[in-house]
Parts: C-alpha cells; sequence; structure tokens
C-alpha cells in the first residue's frame, strides 16, 4: 500500500492581500481566529466555536465561513458568520487575513483546509482526529487530543501571544502540499506498477 495525500493549487493558495479586516470592522490589534467548514455542526465543532467564544476576551475576533442562516441562529454576536465565497481567491484572503486557522473536527480525513490555511501563511491549531494532525508539524501549527477545549483555549492564546509560527515557516511547508507534485507521484506510482 503506497499512500499518496491530496494536494492544492498553490498558485490559488498562496498569502492574498485583501481588505477583509477592514471590510467587516476587525481591528488590527485583534486576533482573528478562523474555521472554515461546510456542514458545520458538532462533527466539525461549531460548538468548539461557540464555547471558544465565551471564554476568550475582546482582543479575539473569531470568523467562519461556510455557515447558513440556521447556524447564524445558533451563533453569539461575537462571531462573524460568512456564508460562502465567491471563489477560491477569496477563499485565499480571508485566511491570508487570520491569524490562526482553528479546526476543531471530530471526525476527518485529510483536511484540505488545513492545506490551504498554511499554504496563505496562516498557522493552524486542531484537535488529534483523523488526518487533520497529519499535515500539521512544529514549524505550523499545534494539535491538541479532540475535545480538549480547555488546551485548545490555552494553545489559541499562547500561539497568538508568542507569535509561534511566521509566515516563512508556514509557506515552506506548504510547498510539500503541491498538487503538481501529488500528480508526479502518482505518475510514479503508474510506472512502476508497469
Amino acid at each position: 500500500v503506497q499512500v499518496i495525500n491530496n494536494g492544492i493549487d498553490l498558485s490559488v493558495f498562496n498569502p492574498t492581500p485583501s481588505d477583509f479586516r477592514k471590510r467587516n470592522k476587525i481591528a488590527d490589534d485583534k486576533y482573528l481566529l478562523l474555521g472554515v467548514a461546510f456542514g458545520w455542526g458538532v462533527r466539525k465543532g461549531l460548538d468548539v466555536f461557540i464555547d471558544l467564544s465565551k471564554r476568550l476576551g475582546d482582543e479575539y475576533q473569531i470568523v467562519l465561513v461556510g455557515t447558513d442562516s440556521a447556524v447564524d441562529a445558533q451563533l453569539p454576536e461575537n462571531i462573524i458568520s460568512i456564508h460562502k465565497t465567491q471563489n477560491q481567491k477569496e477563499l485565499a484572503e480571508i485566511y491570508s487575513a487570520a491569524d490562526l486557522f482553528v479546526n476543531p473536527t471530530r471526525e476527518e480525513n485529510y483536511p484540505t483546509v488545513n492545506m490551504e490555511s498554511i499554504a496563505c501563511g496562516t498557522p493552524v491549531l486542531t484537535f488529534r482526529t483523523g488526518g487533520s494532525p497529519e499535515i500539521v508539524d512544529d514549524t505550523c501549527g499545534s494539535v491538541v487530543d479532540c475535545d480538549d477545549i480547555d488546551a485548545m483555549e490555552k494553545e489559541i492564546c499562547r500561539i497568538c501571544a508568542e507569535q509561534l509560527y511566521s509566515k516563512e515557516q508556514c509557506l515552506k511547508k506548504a510547498q510539500s502540499f503541491d498538487m503538481n507534485l501529488k500528480f508526479e507521484e502518482y505518475v510514479k506510482l503508474y510506472e512502476q506498477k508497469q
């Protein structure tokens, strides 16, 4: 058995300037915590974000992308909800504006969102579930045990306060996500089996 992980388009997902913070009235001195999912619910950690919004101080702003009106009805006023993006470029702009991508997923294979965030220069904090921790190493993010919201809160504060992961470190790690390298791995595997 040989595993070839999914890749992403690094020509799309890279540090992308935007006015996302300005449009959403997020002050430059606030830490922007981002979550991106489709089908938000307990499986994707919606309840974790709601809990974190009560625990974290005013210096943090949570933004969730991929929500809908049913999710909005559950969210406190201090979480910004973005139903959908117009395209991948807009999503890259949002990743780039964030200080930390938080992925409290409870069921996951090999989440593309983690790779996309790192490729935009934004580190990842995730639960130790499925393939999510396989994407993160000590240069671009951190992993806490599933459902340990206390640990996640502490790690958010530590990562933001100490600015543990640089954009350059994240971009270096992102090179391993290049979809073109993954295509080459498939070709090599095919050639080996001939």
